[in-house]
């Protein structure tokens, strides 16, 4: 797989930016069947980062529902697959710089 398949999203959340800022610690969007060892590589690859360390984890979906004028609308929000990413001491990823 591309680095570009592999890495879907940087999420950006107050919770991930506090672990950016104190732990070095950057979380993104990745492909389910995407390994530790692919996702180590790709931001490697694509952000030119030394990475020391990967941990993933599996968000469930959620069931949703609305009200409307036509009543009840239920559905799920899909699951997706999440990497937190640790980078070397002194190094950082600029997240922001593609707004």
């Amino acid at each position: 797989m591309k680095p570009s398949e592999i890495l879907v999203k940087p999420i950006l959340t107050e919770k991930a930016n506090a672990q950016q800022e104190k732990l070095r610690k950057y979380a993104f969007r990745v492909s389910r069947k995407a390994n530790k060892l692919e996702i180590k590589k790709a931001v490697e690859d694509f952000y030119g980062v030394t990475v020391l360390d990967v941990n993933t984890v599996v968000v469930p979906g959620k069931n949703k529902t609305r009200y409307t004028k036509a009543g009840f609308i239920q559905g799920m929000k899909s699951a997706y697959k999440k990497a937190l990413v640790t980078v070397a001491e002194g190094e950082t990823i600029d997240l922001y710089a593609n707004i």
